[in-house]
């Protein structure tokens, strides 16, 4: 079994190196950040005072009872629905490792979150894509995703607001892959790590639906990414128990301080969610500026929901060299070809938070000089 190259985190890693060049990151793809000191202060010195009262000791593979009410309270299911997990990544991981049979295959967006399909591949199950194109406005086709499916499939993934193109599925589309997915019985699971950032009509959790599997987490809407902890809400027992059971084996448990600083925040989800939102519309409104002036080099489609826009050269060439002249600039941004479109790239909205107009000025001077180029040529 062997995993592919990283290409995304290889390349957002170097505003972590030594002496790097990169001023602002507008590659990744989470919201503002928040010191441990802003969080604290949410809720007073009353509750520093029982952090430093925490047992630093293994937590239940499940979560903690403290986390698990607090999710469930969020999502409005039973806490006993509730597993927590090491951030998305490793309900992806136990996902795929249980779809792991012989002959298997997985119905998944394309482009997408790149560790869907290297788990995939390392494990062999075979791979059904439906593709996102951008003259639909990168929203899926449940006609092509139900042509997919058939007795072999172990799961449809769906992820909504959608990283990195921003797409959303409404909430009668996500209800009738659902009932598609139950009468077929393959499973459904939804990828909702950017629910509730919306950027128009707001769509409701498909945790309410009494057969879909979904992930969420504290990393992209939460903006708490340093947590590293996540959740599956999970409605049938054999399933929970399957995942219990594999959480055991890969990581035990999270860190008792990370669950509880985890609780704290969604006792204040609202104020963190009311930021992110915030941030996410003052920036987006500078995007739509600024591809507007830019036009004749760039082409995208507005996100409707999340904190991520996966724009393209108009002239289909390669923007891997583009990022890599805007990095030396001192901008990230991320290349396509880490999602296996190379002509796109992906700008995170959301994670430089108010240094965003001072990064877009630095794009935009960026853009002109490029524009310039472009017309010489």
């Amino acid at each position: 079994m062997k995993l592919a190259p990283f290409l995304l985190d290889e390349w957002l890693e170097q505003k972590n190196a030594p002496n790097s060049k990169i001023e602002f990151d507008l590659g990744s793809s989470t919201g503002p950040s928040w010191m441990l000191r802003e969080l604290l202060n949410l809720s007073g010195d009353q509750q520093y005072e029982q952090l430093l009262g925490t047992k630093l000791f293994y937590t239940s593979p499940a979560g903690s009872r403290e986390l698990r009410e607090a999710i469930a309270k969020l999502e409005n299911v039973d806490p006993e629905h509730v597993q927590v997990i090491a951030g998305g990544a490793e309900a992806l991981l136990i996902f795929f490792f249980l779809a792991a049979e012989s002959g298997a295959n997985v119905v998944l967006p394309n482009p997408g979150f790149p560790t869907n399909t290297a788990f995939a591949e390392s494990f062999g199950i075979e791979i059904r894509q439906y593709r996102l194109r951008a003259e639909t406005g990168f929203r899926p086709s449940s006609e092509e995703i139900r042509r997919l499916v058939d007795r072999n499939t172990r799961f449809v993934l769906v992820n909504s607001p959608h990283n990195p193109t921003g797409a959303v599925l409404s909430d009668e589309e996500m209800e009738a892959l659902h009932d598609f997915c139950v009468d077929r019985g393959v499973q459904f699971i939804s990828d909702q790590v950017y629910h509730p950032i919306y950027h128009g009509v707001e769509m409701r959790s498909a945790a309410r639906l009494p057969h879909a599997t979904v992930l969420g987490d504290f990393s992209k809407a939460l903006c708490l990414s340093g947590l590293r902890t996540g959740w599956i809400i999970e409605h049938d027992p054999h399933r929970r128990e399957l995942y219990r059971n594999a959480r055991s084996y890969f990581s035990v448990s999270n860190t008792t301080l990370g669950e509880r600083l985890a609780a704290l925040a969604l006792h204040h989800s609202e104020t963190i969610y009311a930021r992110a939102r915030e941030v996410a519309r003052r920036n987006l409104s500078l995007l739509d500026q600024l591809f507007s002036d830019r036009d004749e080099l760039i082409q995208w489609v507005r996100p409707r929901g999340g904190m991520t826009a996966f724009p393209w050269l108009r002239d289909g060439g390669d923007a891997r060299e583009f990022c890599r002249k805007l990095a030396n600039r001192g901008v990230l941004i991320a290349p396509g070809d880490c999602f296996g479109m190379p002509s796109h790239f992906r700008i995170g909205f959301g994670t430089s938070g108010d240094q965003f107009p001072e990064a877009l000025a630095r794009f935009a001077e960026f853009l002109h000089s490029e524009a310039r180029d472009f017309a010489t040529v």
